[in-house]
């Protein structure tokens, strides 16, 4: 079972509807007995950072996720993602989860549009096992305003806007994040959930 932890941040429908659609059973919840006892945790999320981060403490769930990420695959999806890190700067100075090393900052180095909005081509920079069977120059939807500043090796992929913009991350065995939202990435996205789900 999927567990997709419902914190009050969340695209948590569209996510869950995606993996419905997969035929991978999943579950939108806030109960550390559930989240313990699945395969697989998704952490979604939209909205601002230090929001969002105050509901995820406020859930009392943040030590759960430090547990359950040392033993058993976990995703975070755009906003999601961001909380993955050590620091966000949006509006404030705020402490992330800290599950990878880095910060999350606005995107500044770029004449175009902010937010990032709209389909965007991912650039593979480091193996992963989500992009198996992704076809040649996939292409996935971005909406976002801040992005991730971390060290290479912790970069899947990548998107060009203006400059390099951090796509995709991952971390050990198990913590993956992606900036864009698979389940609105059509085919492309599908398959990054699908890997995700079959995840050993």
């Amino acid at each position: 079972m999927i567990a997709i932890i419902d914190y009050g941040a969340g695209n948590i429908f569209s996510v869950k509807n995606a993996f419905d659609y997969l035929g991978y059973e999943c579950k939108l919840t806030n109960s550390e007995d559930e989240i313990k006892k699945a395969d697989r945790i998704i952490l979604p999320g939209v909205g601002a950072f230090p929001a969002a981060m105050n509901m995820l403490n406020n859930s009392g769930l943040v030590p759960l996720i430090h547990e359950q990420t040392k033993i058993k695959p976990f995703l975070g999806i755009c906003l999601g993602m961001q909380l993955i890190f050590e620091k966000g700067y949006e509006f404030e100075e705020c402490d992330g989860l800290g599950l990878i090393p880095g910060a999350v900052k606005k995107i500044e180095r770029t004449d175009m549009p902010i937010p990032h909005m709209g389909w965007n081509e991912l650039k593979i920079q480091n193996e992963c096992p989500l992009f198996k069977g992704l076809p040649e120059n996939p292409y996935v939807y971005f909406v976002h305003s801040f992005a991730a500043e971390c060290n290479d090796d912790n970069v899947a992929a990548y998107c060009d806007y203006g400059g390099k913009v951090t796509a995709m991350v991952q971390d050990n065995k198990y913590v993956f994040g992606a900036q864009f939202h698979p389940e609105k990435s059509g085919e492309v996205g599908l398959q990054i959930l699908r890997n995700f789900a079959e995840l050993n």
